[in-house]
């Protein structure tokens, strides 16, 4: 298994014959440098998408058709993107589990908002998720755009994921204190990788909270487009 950060909350997992990319944000993201979009998207299989700030969805409609690939999401989003782009769709909603190829993906609640702006107007788009990706023995806990949750709990009771990628950038999300807490109190993690940081100035921008919270486990500062093996 290969997880490469794509800088903010974007990544590419390769994983049991699939690659899946998770809240592609390519144009404007100050991390991916234009001339690794490329390679950061190619061969994909499946786009994963969490909610529908453009910070996630942006190039999502693009790259749908630019690599004639599905987009995998919760169901009112994803009924949205298929009318109004006529891209290929895979909705479903909350509890609910799809398999991509032998890749089993199980969405998740968040605790966010999930809205997006196409005529300038602030309007409501479907809701926020998280997805328990499993794959080549390995649950990989997906937080979404995320404060921390009880259900958390129940996450880890039903599915039990060693690998956390979790949103703990702050101001939008948990920040390194609490996303600490919550991989603390409620998860057995082996491995997690921050994200939605360092982004901009705004944001937290390094992990060490995080790492001295959960001592137990390896908490992996990603580099963009470097590879983690798994």
């Amino acid at each position: 298994m290969k997880i490469t950060w794509l800088g903010h909350a974007s990544f590419r997992i390769e994983i049991s014959g699939q690659i899946l990319l998770i809240d592609p944000w390519l144009t404007g993201n100050p991390m991916l440098p234009a001339d690794q979009h490329d390679a950061a998207t190619t061969a994909a299989t499946h786009i994963l998408l969490t909610h529908a700030h453009a910070d996630h969805m942006t190039d999502t409609p693009r790259l749908a058709k630019d690599l004639g690939i599905p987009v995998v999401g919760q169901y009112d989003l994803m009924g949205y993107l298929e009318r109004k782009h006529g891209i290929a769709i895979i909705g479903y909603n909350k509890g609910g589990t799809v398999h991509l190829g032998d890749v089993s993906v199980t969405m998740v609640n968040a605790v966010h908002s999930s809205t997006m702006s196409p005529d300038g107007d602030l309007l409501p788009a479907g809701t926020e998720c998280g997805f328990m990706i499993s794959g080549e023995g390995h649950t990989i806990y997906i937080s979404g755009d995320t404060d921390v949750m009880a259900d958390m709990a129940v996450f880890n009771d039903l599915h039990h994921p060693d690998i956390g990628i979790l949103a703990a950038g702050g101001h939008f999300t948990m920040d390194m204190k609490r996303a600490g807490y919550a991989a603390s109190k409620f998860f057995d993690f082996k491995t997690i990788i921050p994200c939605h940081y360092r982004t901009f100035p705004l944001l937290e921008q390094n992990a060490d909270v995080l790492a001295a919270a959960v001592p137990s486990a390896h908490v992996i500062e990603p580099q963009v487009m470097q590879a983690i093996d798994i």
